[in-house]
């Protein structure tokens, strides 16, 4: 991915560059290759997966991102059957179910009836998790604690 190197030949997207006089130093952000990019520092964009998957498996852009959106598509189709897709090492996605709830209008002020729906939810899996663990350790800072909610089973009631 280029979240962390732009496309310049590993050139990070975003560097600091220390001004000031007679000691005093002010940090201001460069976000020169961000904004000729126009992307986003730490996102990546679909047209960005897209090129990656043109570039790692040597295809035109066309053929990559006929195969992202069958993917994507295959995803949408199987949650909207009510199917759990499972990739074993990445993650599962699932729906989830949220009850009907009184909400209130922020605007008004007004009480309104929020219908119940369903929602996508991606649980990453534990080699995913760990290789992300692993480069953030590598990279000099301390993981992440990988207690979440639905590790310690409190949303699991609600489910």
């Amino acid at each position: 991915m280029k979240d962390e190197q732009g496309a310049a030949g590993g050139v990070p997207r975003s560097s600091f560059i220390v001004h000031g006089s007679k000691g005093e130093a002010t940090l201001e952000q460069n976000n020169d290759l961000e904004n000729e990019a126009g992307a986003k520092a730490g996102v990546m964009t679909k047209a960005e997966l897209v090129d990656e998957v043109a570039r790692v498996v040597q295809l035109t852009k066309k053929q990559a991102e006929t195969i992202v959106n069958i993917v994507f598509d295959s995803i949408v189709e199987s949650l909207r059957s009510g199917q759990k897709i499972e990739l074993r090492g990445f993650g599962s996605f699932r729906l989830r179910s949220r009850k009907s709830r009184t909400g209130r209008n922020p605007k008004t002020g007004e009480k309104v009836e929020v219908p119940s729906k369903k929602i996508p939810y991606f649980k990453p899996g534990k080699e995913l998790k760990e290789l992300i663990n692993k480069a953030v350790t590598d990279a000099g800072g301390s993981p992440v604690s990988s207690s979440t909610p639905s590790d310690s089973g409190e949303r699991a009631a609600n489910d």
